[in-house]
Parts: C-alpha cells; structure tokens; sequence
C-alpha cells in the first residue's frame, strides 16, 4: 500500500486519492472511499494520468535553444544560466515578467511568487478563467463563499446556469443525480452544446452571453407580482436603484435579448417563485463574455431575491479560491515593493507596448499562456520580441517552443504538497508516491536553487517552512503531522453560507448590480458566436501528442449559414485574426447563432481556437472574454 495523497489537478474536486501496487505490483489510483466528497470515485482525468507521467513526450532534461535546435545540459548550467540573466537585470527588476499559471494546484507552487515578489519583478494580473464571476460575487456578497457542496442534496429544486455536468466536477454531477433520486426538480440553462440531458428535468435553450436578461426577466416579473419580500430587501444597500433599472425594460424585451419564448420563461420563473428552496449552478462560461461579471450578478440577485440565500437547500454556487483555507503570506515580498503588473488576458499586446523599461526576461511556470491566451499569434510575436525566456514545465507545449530555456519539472503524484479546494472545504495533504523520470525536479526545488544562486541571494525558506507557514490559517487548526497522518481535514467554515442573510460587506448589506448592458451589433461578415468549451479528457491544454486530433466544429443542424457552404469541401472557422481549418459536425440542441469548438488543443499540431479569439477584458475582474468572439465558416 503507497497510502493516501490527492489530486493537484486544476479540477474544483481536489480528490483524495487512494494508491496502491496489486499482487503483480501494477500501481493502481482510485477515488478515496471515506472522502465525504471523493466517496470512492474519480473523472477519467485521474484513471489516465499514468499515461501522461510515463508519456515518451515527457522532458527529463533541462533543454537550451541553439539557434533552432535544442540541446540538454545539466541542472547546473541551466540554473546558472538563468541566475547570470536575472543577476544583469537586477537593477532594472520590473525588465522580468513573471508569468504563473494554475496549471497544477498546491502551497508549494506558490513559491516563485516570493522569489519574483523579492526581486520585484513585473508580474500578471486577472484570469484566464474565472475572475470575472468571483469578483462579481465579491461586490454582490462582499466575499466569495459557498454553502457546503453537500448541501445540494437538501435543495427541493436546482437551475443550473451553463456549468457542464457532464465533463466538469464529477463529484457535483454525482450529488445532482443522487438530490434527483430523492425527488429534486433541476433545470438546466444554457445555449446547448453540453451534457446535460442526464442530470436534468427540464431544460431551456439561451441566446450566449445573455443570461443577465433572462435573470432580470424572472426578477422583473416578481416585482410586477408583488413577490418580494421585505425581510430579504432590508438586508440589500441599494434596492431603489436597482428596482428603477429592472424597470426599464418589460419582460418581453428582455426575453426578445436573450430569445427564450414565453413558455420556457414561465417554467423558470415557476422554479423560482415558488416556496420550494432553489439552489443554484453557475458555470464558468457565463462569465466569459464581455459583460460576464453583469450575468453573474443578476443571477446571484435572482437567488437573493426569490430567497434562497442564506437557507440551506438554495445558495448560488460559483467557483471559490482554491487557496483559500491556507495562509500564503509566506509568498508575499516583505518589503511590500511596488510592481509593474501585465493583464493576462492581454498579455501579447502588454508584453509588445512594455516601455519605462521594456522586457528583456520571461519566466514561465505552470501555464502553457501562448497556447491559452487570446489571440494567441500575438502572444507568440511578443514572446520571440523578449531576448531571454524560461518555460517550465513537463511537454514541448506551444509556449516552451517559443521558450530558450526549457526546465523539466514533476507532476503529481511526484511531488509533496498542500492542496485545497474550489469546491468543497478540505484541505489535503499531497504525498508523493511515484518517483520522477530521470531529472525532473519541483517547482518549488528549482526557485529555492535559483534563489541561492543570486548575488546577494533571495531569502527563501525551505519546503517544510512553508507547508508549515501554509496552516497557519484561522480556517484551520492542524498542525503539518496532524495532516501527514490523516491526509486531510476540512476547514473551520459554517456550512450555510450568509446565514441570517448578514453579508460580508462592512454594513453586511448585499449590493445589486446598477448596470443592464445591451448586447452589441452582430457584424454581417462574422454572424457566429464562437464558444470554447471544455473537454471531458483533458485539463485546459494538458493533452498528450499522440492524442491531437484535427480540430473540430459542431454547429446546429438548422444553422442558418451552413447553406453559403459546399461540405464537400474543406471547412475553416474564421474570425478577424485569421482562420482554422476544422471538421464540421452537426449538434442538435446547439443555438443556431453560434459554433462550438472544445479548446485545448496546441497551436503547433493544427489547433489552437485562441489564434482567432481578439484579446479583451471583462466588466470586471480583469477576466477574459472568450466566447465575445464572433467567427465565420467558410470554405478554403
């Protein structure tokens, strides 16, 4: 038996994992069965992570470019290296850019937040996945909580805002089918394209990105019907305001923006008026539109108001920090220095116009950004315009391609670690039980030797410092033995979220959103509103070589432009950036105003949906707008 350890994959589930050598000594990883959310079971993610740790495509060794060939050298003269340039910019810091990326979750991972923070480097700011939905629930709420995720098996009825059950946090799929089992209604909305048809009861069809109207449309109707409730107002700070802007626009011209008939609203709104408790799903894509940050709000507002906060059984359930049970002020930069930061959703355009100094240096850690990032072509130019730029990581992704230094680094089940949760409220312990290939080493070995390379060198503490620093947390109480011994324990938070409706904003009122955006105009040229949604096999871009398919399209049967194309010939997606050559696939259910294309895929194999996707901002949180793009097909 190797014993019990956990899952540092960027998946809200955070598995407690149980691994262990048959009579034959084949290693075996499962779903831990006394985890009250694991409950035994794991995504496939998991049951074929040994293929991408014994992968043939895997670095072993530090890679240096010559010119465009690649030579391994050892740790020694890569480490040099990179201390020999960050010793010539010391002086001028903010001439480094410091990219870290979630791509595998952990304490320990943190770590070149310190060594980049101590020199003051440049660093990035927003997200690539979810910022604009949390900041969007921190300026309703005043902080970003959720009821306890088991809690979903006391709902009487579930509306599922556009989270994909199918291919994304079995463990949430599973209590919707097991509150189901139990006589719980759940309503699923969203554009199409998912698999939701299994964890569902009804479902209604939406125009993508404007959820915020269909929302709005609900609560607009319960002011008409005199539905609210006093006690429930006197807990917001601004109602008179957003009673006016409810106002403004009928239910029918709402319903007109988000194109839902008549009969499919008056079954969500049924769900929401009634005396039933309503717990409510909102996926990650609702926010990744121009004004995301507005289409969470107005659905957190309809929780709120048809009074599902603060009761168990409803609450509004969006993704939480990941690190937020543990204490990483260890990773903050004593001297508290000033930093140039550089969005990350546009990151290429950022890089190109740096001035006051320019950059010289990239160091890359846990992202694979030219591949994830918008407009990904324009990522690539800025990175070939840096003289000096550092990837670590595991593949040849499309960023290390375009790095000069490659540093091979381990993966899980290789490393020690601390891992929480955006899902549920445990905090595990990661224990390695698998050795590394050859000389891959962690992260967080490869910033502590860099660290002492440095003249004078960065104080760094050692790993078990910071596991140790990462519990001193006022959400936990366990000491690093305590976790060693029971692999995980759950943090010290009320498992109803805002309950007695007090909120965490300084007067503890809840604030309604004061804005309604209009969708803009759809160019003739570029009719189709392109949505990348995830894979089932395959966490954001971490797909084997040998495993790339030529990318694919779905489109409705009944898409209105399919007759401008010859499906005899070749089929590209096209946007104003350039286009992709792909398979054309059919999807019923799909909304015919838009194209479907599951992202993930490299640049570098014939893929890479972000070549086409402009960069931007969302409303708030410095999010990227994803699906704002708009695309064509056309033939070659």
């Amino acid at each position: 038996m190797k014993g019990i350890t956990a899952c540092t994959l960027d998946c809200p589930d955070a598995c407690s994992l149980l691994c262990y050598e048959d009579g034959r000594g084949v290693f075996h990883l499962r779903g831990n069965p006394d985890h009250p959310v694991t409950s035994g079971f794991t995504c496939g993610k998991i049951k074929n992570f040994h293929e991408r740790l014994r992968s043939p495509d895997r670095l072993t060794t530090p890679r240096l470019r010559e010119g465009e060939k690649w030579r391994s050298v050892d740790w020694e003269t890569a480490l040099a290296l990179c201390a020999g340039k960050i010793q010539a910019l010391r002086r001028e810091p903010a001439s480094i850019l410091h990219i870290h990326g979630e791509g595998a979750k952990g304490v320990l991972k943190q770590a070149g937040k310190l060594l980049f923070a101590s020199l003051g480097a440049s660093r990035v700011r927003g997200s690539l996945c979810d910022a604009a939905g949390y900041v969007a629930s921190v300026q309703d709420f005043g902080s970003r909580d959720n009821h306890d995720i088991r809690d979903l098996l006391n709902a009487q009825r579930i509306v599922n805002w556009g989270k994909d059950l199918s291919r994304s946090s079995v463990h949430t799929a599973a209590m919707v089918k097991q509150a189901r089992k139990h006589g719980t209604a759940v309503l699923s909305i969203s554009p199409g394209g998912d698999g939701n048809a299994p964890f569902s009861d009804e479902w209604v069809r939406i125009r993508p990105g404007t959820d915020r109207f269909l929302a709005a449309a609900v609560i607009r109707l319960l002011l008409q019907r005199g539905m609210m409730r006093e006690e429930i107002l006197s807990r917001t700070a601004n109602w008179d305001r957003f009673r006016s802007l409810i106002a403004e626009k009928s239910v029918e011209e709402l319903l007109g923006a988000c194109d839902v008939e008549g009969k499919e609203f008056e079954r969500v709104f049924a769900f929401y008026a009634g005396q039933e408790s309503v717990a409510t799903l909102i996926g990650a894509g609702v926010q990744r539109y121009r004004y995301g940050g507005e289409n969470v709000r107005f659905i957190n507002a309809l929780a709120l108001l048809s009074g599902n906060i603060g009761r168990s059984g409803g609450g509004s359930y969006f993704h939480l920090h990941s690190l937020r049970n543990v204490n990483l002020d260890w990773t903050k930069d004593p001297e508290r220095k000033t930093r140039r930061a550089f969005h990350m959703p546009t990151i290429g355009l950022d890089i190109l116009e740096a001035k006051d100094p320019p950059l010289r240096m990239i160091w890359v850690n846990g992202s694979n950004v030219i591949n994830q990032a918008p407009d990904s072509r324009e990522v690539a130019r800025a990175f070939q315009s840096v003289e000096f730029k550092v990837v670590v990581d595991a593949f040849m992704t499309d960023t290390a391609e375009r790095a000069d230094l490659v540093l091979p680094c381990t993966l899980m089940l290789e490393q020690e670690d601390i891992v929480a949760s955006y899902l549920h409220d445990y905090v595990h312990y990661v224990k390695p039980v698998l050795e590394p290939p050859k000389e891959a080493r962690s992260d967080f070995w490869i910033f502590s030797e860099l660290a002492k390379r440095l003249d004078p060198p960065v104080d760094f503490p050692d790993a078990e410092t910071c596991l140790r620093a990462s519990l001193e947390s006022p959400h936990l109480e366990v000491s690093l033995e305590e976790l060693r011994e029971k692999s995980y324990v759950r943090a010290l938070r009320p498992r109803i979220a805002y309950g007695g409706m007090r909120f965490d904003h300084k007067d503890g009122r809840y604030r309604f959103p004061e804005s309604l955006h209009d969708e803009g105009p759809v160019s003739d040229e570029y009719p189709l509103r392109l949505l990348t949604l995830i894979r089932k096999d395959a966490i954001h871009s971490q797909i084997l070589p040998e495993k790339q398919v030529p990318p694919a399209a779905w489109v409705a049967p009944e898409n209105p432009f399919l007759k401008h194309l010859d499906l005899e010939r070749e089929v590209f997606l096209a946007s104003p950036l350039g286009r992709l050559r792909v398979t054309l696939k059919f999807l019923p259910g799909l909304h015919p105003a838009s194209v479907l294309y599951r992202r993930g895929d490299w640049m570098k194999l014939g893929g890479g949906a972000n070549q086409l996707i402009a960069a931007g901002l969302t409303d708030v949180g410095d999010g990227a707008p994803f699906y704002e793009q708009y695309v064509r097909l056309e033939n070659g």
